[in-house]
């Protein structure tokens, strides 16, 4: 085990109907609560009625916010947080994905924050302009309703923001921007649409996958855990696709999906060196956040499966259940590998590049974007071990 500090103190109202405490909640964080959500937010409109009328009635004033749209954008921030400070507004409340909710965590610190918003955003991390990077260290408080299960942002720090000019993508860390109380109701995701129920389960597993097979070693329990949300997800996300009303697998989803990423499987220090891929996708190519994932996660297992063999036969084993009877270790270690892709594609998760439209000729300007954001004073991306821009060019050319 590593040395290790953790913190979470999200307060979570799980279960089947409990949208109707959205009030009582609310109610608990202020009187004048700016409700942020999507712009196209047709599919959900009947939900954030109700959500209005049960936060009116506990005498709690709203104003609405529905301005987001995926991977929310740091110029849409600046006008929340120009609503909910002309507005006075003193609690901010999140209804949607993960683009909503961290559009909200980012509202609620930048209503608090003196100065340029991409500023609260870590943006590079070889320390580079490290004077002008300033977290945020208060907020609004904040009560978040998912409903997609998948970023996990309802019971941790991280708020991930998009700069359009810049064509940059990164995060917000801060302990401020911890929700207040998360209200999981898995009956919020059944009308999800298949491609994002399969796209949300790709961005729950890469969360523990990135953990589990490029941080840290000797960390059994993690190792467990992390094993145990990534053979959740894909049993249930399975069953979800083959009956949507499945509120049992819809639950099993939405819970896989914030344990993921509270904090609960990282050993100590956690490196997401695809996410860091991912993000450029996002922000250069607008490819979905869990579709990007479920492109590069496959390439990356095949492009780094030497480098760990262990790792990665723990993987086939404990994960994808491989048969290793009269089977080499490379032989175990390939068909995980195979099998893992076999399953994204099963679901209906993208896994090549050319799905998205990106071809070879986009490779470089990835990489780029990727060392420009993401590489560090090293001249590399943090990961166990860490990964050269030869490497990223290896595992998009797999991708391809």
């Amino acid at each position: 085990m590593y040395e290790f500090e953790f913190y979470n103190p999200v307060r979570v109202v799980f279960g089947v109907g409990k949208v109707a405490c959205a009030g009582v909640e609310a109610a608990k964080l202020g009187s004048k609560a700016l409700i942020v959500s999507y712009e196209d937010h047709a599919f959900i409109s009947e939900l954030l009625d109700r959500i209005r009328d049960l936060i009116r009635a506990e005498g709690v004033e709203t104003v609405d916010f529905f301005a987001v749209r995926d991977n929310p954008e740091v110029a849409m921030v600046a006008d929340g947080v120009e609503l909910a400070g002309r507005e006075s507004c003193d609690c901010v409340l999140a209804v949607g994905g993960g683009s909503v909710m961290d559009a909200a965590k980012a509202i609620a610190a930048g209503v608090c924050y003196d100065g340029d918003l991409w500023n609260m955003v870590y943006h590079r991390h070889d320390g580079s302009g490290a004077d002008d990077i300033k977290p945020p260290d208060k907020a609004l408080p904040m009560l978040m309703i998912p409903t997609l299960p998948a970023t996990g942002s309802e019971m941790n720090m991280c708020s991930v923001l998009s700069n359009a000019e810049l064509k940059e993508k990164s995060y917000i860390w801060a302990e401020c921007i911890f929700p207040k109380t998360a209200i999981i109701d898995p009956e919020l995701t059944v009308s999800l649409p298949p491609l994002l129920t399969a796209c949300a389960a790709a961005d729950t597993i890469s969360h523990v996958l990135e953990i589990y097979i490029n941080s840290q070693p000797d960390t059994p329990l993690q190792h467990y855990f992390q094993e145990g949300v990534m053979r959740t997800v894909m049993e249930n996300v399975t069953k979800a696709l083959g009956d949507p009303a499945d509120l049992e697998a819809r639950a099993n989803l939405q819970w896989a999906s914030t344990c993921a990423i509270n904090g609960w499987s990282y050993p100590g220090d956690g490196w997401t060196p695809m996410h860091q891929v991912g993000h450029q996708l996002t922000a250069r190519h607008g490819v979905n956040h869990g579709a990007s994932l479920s492109i590069i996660m496959p390439a990356w297992m095949e492009t780094f499966k030497d480098r760990r063999p262990e790792q990665y036969l723990r993987f086939a084993t404990r994960v994808m259940d491989v048969d290793s009877e009269g089977k080499s270790r490379q032989e175990i270690i390939d068909e995980g590998v195979s099998m893992f892709r076999g399953f994204l594609e099963s679901i209906g998760a993208p896994t090549r590049l050319g799905a998205v439209d990106v071809t070879e000729n986009d490779l470089d300007e990835i990489i780029n974007g990727v060392e420009r954001v993401s590489f560090g004073a090293d001249g590399q991306l943090a990961c166990n071990p860490p990964v050269t821009r030869e490497d990223l060019l290896n595992v998009l050319r797999k991708a391809l």
